[in-house]
């Protein structure tokens, strides 16, 4: 038999050893370490949100402003020639934009006779003859060129968001 000495002499060896295996399973600072390497990643995905977010409202600012440019347009005959205000209603539209970049806009304006024949809106009271009237139309194009706030490889440095409104001019 063993004496009391020699089983609590076993014994603390064995737990001394325990004590080292733990150490070296302590997985305490593991958390810490797995943020580390995670967070650069989850940032990045962050400021893609962001900025898929921000182009997304600059395109709905670009389209909106394409349709108030034709709305004043589409008012009158007298306003579906004053392109500058047409030009300045998308303008003020979208000030987002414009602060940050130029806002490119076109107008068009085209005509027809309400039988379906186009024609043009100098020579439409002389083509549009008997029961037909003159269909008139205001076309505004809108455009703005939108750079991300990072820059992310594989995806363009900059992004080209379009607008357009068609609408007819009351008579």
């Amino acid at each position: 038999m063993h004496s009391m000495a020699t089983v609590n002499r076993g014994w603390r060896q064995r737990a001394g050893r325990c004590a080292h295996l733990r150490m070296l399973r302590n997985d305490a600072g593991s958390a810490l370490v797995e943020i580390a390497l995670l967070l650069p990643l989850l940032t990045l995905v962050l400021a893609g949100a962001a900025d898929l977010g921000r182009v997304a409202y600059y395109a709905m600012e670009v389209s909106g402003a394409a349709s108030a440019g034709a709305h004043y347009g589409a008012q009158s005959r007298i306003t579906a020639a004053d392109t500058a205000g047409m030009k300045a209603a998308a303008a003020n539209d979208a000030p987002d934009v414009t602060s940050v970049t130029t806002l490119a806009t076109t107008v068009t304006q085209t005509c027809a006779c309400s039988n379906g024949i186009a024609t043009a809106c100098a020579t439409a009271g002389s083509n549009c003859t008997g029961t037909t009237r003159i269909l008139e139309y205001v076309q505004l194009n809108t455009s703005a060129v939108v750079s991300p706030m990072v820059r992310y490889p594989g995806f363009p440095a900059a992004y080209t968001l379009k607008g357009q409104a068609i609408m007819r001019v009351e008579q």
